[in-house]
């Protein structure tokens, strides 16, 4: 069996440790709902139009009656604080059934949590002063970080983080191609890490169009040099399409930007993905020689 968590019990969260037995399934899922803070340090979901994010470990029976026992569940209780049911969550493999706690009293429902992300809303509201920001696709690249004058904010460059059970995809759709996203489908894939300040996440959310829905903020462990860095900032597409192939400028971003800092094996399986999506291998080494800047 397995339970969709969305709150402190997520990994590197307060009560994580409860769970630190349980098999990570998936580290990105989502179901439909309303997440709130409840102002008591954690958050509750609440049914609804919306999309709550989270991740879903395997469990087994003693486990599950620690979990009901910490959402103070008890089977048949009418005054329960949180109901726990089963049903389907969604993953990037498709849906998944697991158990979800839901609250019941109208209390915990104080503020709601726009983002449907514990973890991104407590981001919002502590603004560290810095932060590791893992760039997979354009933002690898610093041309429209020059552009936007803002590229001394992206000048701690830590290299090449690698990232395991994920695939850097083409599934954002635009009128003229692809963008980049990152999926988790067992893959493994690298990209650039940086060292910023609250000044260049400001950017971020709004160049990844944050707030209309493009893509959402989340956060993933990166290894760097051997060592893994936790709660790396990055970002996702919401609504993925099938892949496409990007357009020139796009893909010219990606090849230049990751060529110094990611291994010569995994920038060949970039060019080979865009020769998969349709490009010829001329117009890919063109890409990698060619020094018109990107719009």
């Amino acid at each position: 069996m397995n339970v969709f968590v969305y709150g402190t019990l997520r990994r590197h969260e307060e009560n994580h440790s409860l769970l630190k037995d349980a098999p990570l399934q998936y580290e990105q899922a989502w179901t439909q709902g309303k997440l709130y803070d409840t102002g008591k340090g954690y958050p509750a979901l609440k049914e609804g139009e919306g999309t709550v994010y989270g991740e879903i470990y395997k469990i087994n029976e003693e486990l599950l009656a620690k979990l009901d026992e910490i959402e103070d569940y008890i089977e048949g209780r009418e005054d329960n604080l949180y109901n726990r049911q089963l049903q389907q969550v969604n993953t990037d493999r498709g849906p998944v059934e697991a158990f979800v706690y839901y609250g019941l009293e109208g209390k915990l429902f104080q503020t709601e949590i726009s983002s449907g992300d514990w973890k991104v809303h407590r981001f919002i509201q502590e603004k560290p002063e810095r932060i590791l920001y893992f760039a997979y696709g354009s933002c690898m690249d610093d041309d429209r970080f020059k552009l936007a004058k803002v590229d001394h904010h992206f000048q701690k460059c830590m290299g090449a983080g690698s990232l395991d059970g994920y695939s850097m995809k083409y599934l954002f759709k635009v009128d003229d191609g692809g963008r980049g996203d990152i999926i988790e489908d067992g893959g493994k894939m690298e990209g650039v890490v940086y060292d910023i300040p609250q000044e260049a996440v400001e950017y971020l959310f709004t160049r990844e169009g944050v707030a209309p829905g493009w893509y959402r903020a989340a956060f993933v462990d990166v290894v760097i040099g051997g060592e893994v860095y936790q709660d790396v900032l990055t970002f996702i597409v919401k609504t993925k399409f099938d892949e496409v192939r990007p357009p020139e400028h796009y893909a010219r971003e990606i090849l230049r930007g990751s060529l110094p800092h990611v291994s010569a094996a995994y920038h060949s399986k970039l060019q080979q993905q865009l020769i998969d999506l349709g490009m010829v291998e001329e117009q890919v080494r063109n890409l990698l020689k060619d020094p018109e800047t990107s719009e």
